[in-house]
């Protein structure tokens, strides 16, 4: 029996049911929460607070992994491979501060990670990539009805025509990373 190497890592890549739907399909993820951080003002944010872009709070996914399974640089990777880490505070059809492209480290070996494989991956994108990478200060989980968002409606038409292609370029370029 193999001991857990369990950590965290908090990324923002526009709406977190997204975020949230690649990450649950990844080997040796154990839990993803959606929730907000970066933000300005005191106290526990709410969704709508969060959409009025107020706030400075982005919209972001805390990962449980184990990284005996999968590592840190590779779910950097898988982050940004799944979405455009080169449009600024937007994401399709998803714009303001609480959609940017961040990653949000938990120690300096993290920072350094994020460093390293965001300028490895810059090379394939024609415009420069503008994920901020920025200290963790503090997550704030989201309300109950954003978690498991993609599983408990896939029916609805943003999962349709948002989510499902995300997870369909998930599963092309990361299928060997799968569960």
């Amino acid at each position: 029996m193999t001991t857990k190497n369990l950590q965290l890592a908090t990324l923002g890549s526009g709406c977190f049911w997204c975020t949230e739907a690649v990450f649950q399909e990844v080997k040796g993820v154990e839990k993803v929460v959606s929730g907000y951080s970066g933000g300005n003002v005191p106290g526990h944010p709410t969704y709508r607070e969060i959409c009025s872009g107020l706030t400075g709070h982005a919209e972001v996914i805390q990962i449980t992994f184990d990284a005996n399974v999968i590592s840190y640089e590779e779910l950097l990777i898988i982050f940004m491979t799944t979405h455009d880490p080169t449009t600024l505070n937007r994401q399709g059809a998803d714009r303001g501060t609480q959609y940017r492209s961040v990653i949000f480290y938990h120690d300096d070996k993290q920072k350094e990670i994020a460093e390293v494989v965001t300028k490895a991956v810059a090379v394939y994108y024609d415009d420069p990539v503008v994920t901020e990478i920025s200290a963790l200060t503090v997550f704030y989980e989201a309300e109950t009805a954003h978690q498991d968002y993609y599983k408990n409606n896939q029916g609805q038409g943003y999962c349709s025509f948002v989510i499902t292609p995300k997870l369909t370029k998930l599963r092309q370029l990361h299928a060997e990373k799968l569960k």
